[in-house]
């Protein structure tokens, strides 16, 4: 009986360790610019998902020649779709986040500042709102993101954070749990996908703060 695989994802709609070709194809299938490859055992493939996929590739022993790096073709964004991003001074601290055209740069939405919150959050709070914003317009474009961990917390539709309510920012905790309740009561068609910053640059949505 051949050995089950497992894939290491780098980029895909969540990147992480699967455990069958079904399970990977699901996270790479469509997804501009996903990476991905085949492991034979888990210490493997999880000092793999730790590392760079360029560097992992370039380092790996010489022997190994039927392991395989997928990457898909990297071609540029769908510029018919909107981006989000968020900003934070401080981690927690003060947060806001904004949507935009990603062909214009025309600004859609912005909200914040907001007190003792996370950018994570802030992350989160714009993916819903740009899904809220286009259901309203029945829109059906993608919303581009780069935050990893917010496309996750959407996908799941609930957040893991360890940020400390407060009277300071029980607002911030009102809005997550507005948005949370908006993605188990809405359906929408809209894709929600990994801005690709090695490829493309900075998300349009940037605050330009780094």
């Amino acid at each position: 009986m051949a050995k089950r695989k497992l894939y290491v994802v780098w980029n895909g709609l969540q990147p992480g360790i699967y455990h069958s070709w079904s399970e990977c194809e699901k996270q790479v299938k469509g997804y501009t610019g996903a990476v991905y490859m085949a492991f034979d055992n888990l210490p493997q493939a999880e000092i793999a998902l730790r590392s760079d996929y360029k560097d992992y590739f370039s380092s790996k022993p010489k022997t190994n020649n039927k392991t395989k790096l997928y990457v898909t073709t990297a071609s540029k964004p769908d510029l018919f779709s909107i981006c989000v991003d968020a900003a934070c001074s401080g981690n927690p601290g003060i947060m806001e986040y904004r949507g935009v055209d990603t062909r214009t740069g025309k600004p859609l939405f912005r909200q914040g500042p907001f007190p003792n919150a996370t950018n994570n959050i802030g992350e989160f709070l714009a993916i819903v709102h740009g899904l809220g914003y286009l259901n309203k317009t029945n829109s059906s474009i993608t919303v581009y993101s780069d935050s990893d961990t917010a496309i996750g917390w959407v996908k799941r539709k609930s957040i893991k954070s360890k940020l400390v309510k407060t009277p300071e920012n029980k607002f911030v905790f009102e809005l997550v749990e507005r948005a949370v309740i908006w993605l188990k009561e809405n359906d929408y068609p809209n894709k929600v996908m990994k801005w690709q910053t090695k490829l493309w640059g900075e998300i349009p949505a940037d605050f330009g703060r780094k």
